[in-house]
């Protein structure tokens, strides 16, 4: 079954047959499980809402990775890069060309609604059809949901929770709130592009998460008044033409402002999760699964990737989360 290039696979199956694994989501780590799946002969099919790893091609496009190549690969498969930390175009590439050359059987541009499970199989309702499925996998990362501020004005055109490239924002007033990479990487590019920025972060100092190559760059910035950035504030309200925020003196400011880009994290879909029947617990939501299978509480239902940090995004990611496709078709084939 080849459903690379957008074929439904269900529609080859007959209405009984059942999948030994159903995978949801194509980025790197739903990857490796279907390559695990491949190799121990498992029947397997990934739906995917969007693209081959659609997290990683929505990336800011000059974006650079803080592992190395060879703490991205999967399945052993060399990952040949340019430079030290690779780039978003070179991970694309080294993705899809596996999902190629690999022949995964993928869905793309079907989203799925509703995973349930009666008696032992689990019944999958997607935007495009319905699998049975004997264990589901769920591996869709965190990009999908901005965490919102949840200030009036939010809602505004010029508001922008992902940032892609610099050239639109040459010559404006930007507005960058955070101070995580994404705030500091946008930052940095739209004020060498010619925009005059200002970054207004509710912490004391830059994030320590910030890439040590690229932290003392927006400090210096900061320090030499290149870049504005107010500390220990909060923005409150976003108009057409201004931005208002409370300062560290707890003061209230408005500035001019053309554009806001509010690079204030992502969230995993918790809908998703607790309607499929996963229990999340404390205030991070983190989901409930077995640290040494990645089953969750629901028998046969497994999680692998990012997603399984709840709220806590930096807690998993490609280079140490390759291992989960490994341990769960482990636990999958002592189960069979």
């Amino acid at each position: 079954m080849n459903s690379i290039k957008g074929k439904k696979v269900f529609q080859y199956l007959s209405i009984m047959e059942i999948l030994d694994i159903l995978i949801v989501g194509a980025g790197p780590i739903g990857l490796n499980c279907a390559l695990e799946a491949k190799k121990n002969n498992l029947t397997y099919i990934i739906i995917e809402k969007g693209t081959i790893v659609n997290s990683l091609y929505n990336y800011p496009l000059y974006m650079r990775f803080f592992s190395t190549a060879e703490k991205l690969e999967i399945d052993e498969i060399p990952f040949i890069s340019t430079a030290p930390k690779p780039g978003r175009q070179e991970a694309l590439e080294y993705y899809q060309r596996i999902a190629r050359q690999k022949n995964i059987n993928i869905n793309l541009y079907e989203k799925v609604i509703k995973v349930s499970k009666n008696d032992d199989i689990f019944k999958v309702e997607t935007s495009k059809g319905k699998y049975l499925a004997k264990n589901v996998i769920i591996s869709t990362g965190f990009y999908d949901i901005p965490n919102l501020m949840n200030i009036p004005g939010e809602n505004l055109e010029k508001v922008k929770h992902y940032y892609t490239e610099p050239y639109p924002y040459a010559k404006q007033k930007i507005v960058v709130v955070g101070s995580s990479n994404s705030s500091v990487d946008a930052a940095l590019e739209t004020y060498r592009k010619g925009a005059e920025v200002t970054m207004i972060i509710r912490h004391s100092e830059i994030s320590k998460n910030v890439k040590y190559w690229v932290k003392p760059d927006i400090e210096n910035r900061i320090a030499e008044g290149s870049i504005t950035a107010h500390f220990n504030s909060e923005i409150i309200e976003i108009k057409e033409d201004s931005v208002i925020f409370k300062d560290e003196n707890g003061q209230i400011q408005e500035i001019e402002n053309n554009f806001v880009l509010a690079m204030t994290g992502y969230l995993p879909d918790f809908k998703f999760l607790k309607n499929s029947g996963i229990d999340l617990q404390g205030e991070c939501l983190n989901p409930v699964y077995h640290a040494e299978t990645m089953e969750t509480n629901v028998k046969n239902l497994y999680l692998a990737g990012v997603v399984c940090g709840g709220k806590d995004t930096h807690l998993w990611f490609i280079e140490n989360s390759r291992i989960h496709a490994e341990m769960i078709i482990k636990n999958i084939l002592q189960n069979k």
